[in-house]
């Protein structure tokens, strides 16, 4: 009984050092957090460390809108390897001008678009997001329009940035998220 009660007592103790364990984790890239686009709750990053990363800048009026279905498709397949695709919404280059509201219906409605997304916000320039900011100075690149990617290892190490005219389902994109998911940090 006093072995039970001793063993009670450590785990207990230890608790709490395990529970900050993840944050402590966390690569520096991903100490953020940011609104959801459909409610606006804030959501930290955090909760994708150890995880692939793949970073997109979106716009529902674009000519790469229809990289949607490709990028839930991407999310879809790779899920239970580790990868995690995340929207940033931005009216950087004059074509996203709804509400966060509107844009999550766009997105669920036109593409069934259910990989995490987070309220409109700028995504260069001086008013971009912190995310973007280390995003850029990593890459050595802003987005020069919507749908840029930029995939983070599993470590937070900024693996690479491609254009908008990298599709989805590009066989050397694609090669390089099945390299990061495959790769042991």
């Amino acid at each position: 009984m006093r072995t039970l009660v001793l063993l009670a007592g450590l785990v207990a103790a230890a608790q709490p050092a395990m529970a900050a364990e993840p944050a402590a984790s966390c690569p520096a890239i991903l100490q953020h957090t940011f609104p959801r686009l459909q409610d606006e709750t804030p959501q930290p990053l955090c909760q994708y460390a150890g995880k692939v990363v793949l970073v997109v800048n979106t716009a529902s009026f674009c000519g790469f809108t229809p990289q949607y279905r490709g990028l839930e498709a991407l999310d879809r397949r790779y899920r239970d390897r580790g990868l995690v695709v995340l929207g940033f919404p931005s009216n950087d280059f004059a074509q996203e001008s709804g509400s966060n509201k509107q844009i999550a219906e766009f997105c669920e409605n036109t593409f069934g678009v259910k990989f995490p997304m987070f309220a409109k916000s700028a995504v260069r320039g001086a008013d971009a997001n912190p995310l973007f900011r280390e995003l850029a100075r990593a890459s050595g690149t802003t987005p020069k329009w919507n749908f840029y990617k930029y995939l983070i290892a599993r470590d937070g190490r900024v693996v690479r940035a491609w254009s908008s005219m990298t599709s989805p389902d590009d066989l050397g994109f694609v090669h390089a998220v099945e390299r990061e998911l495959a790769a042991v940090h």
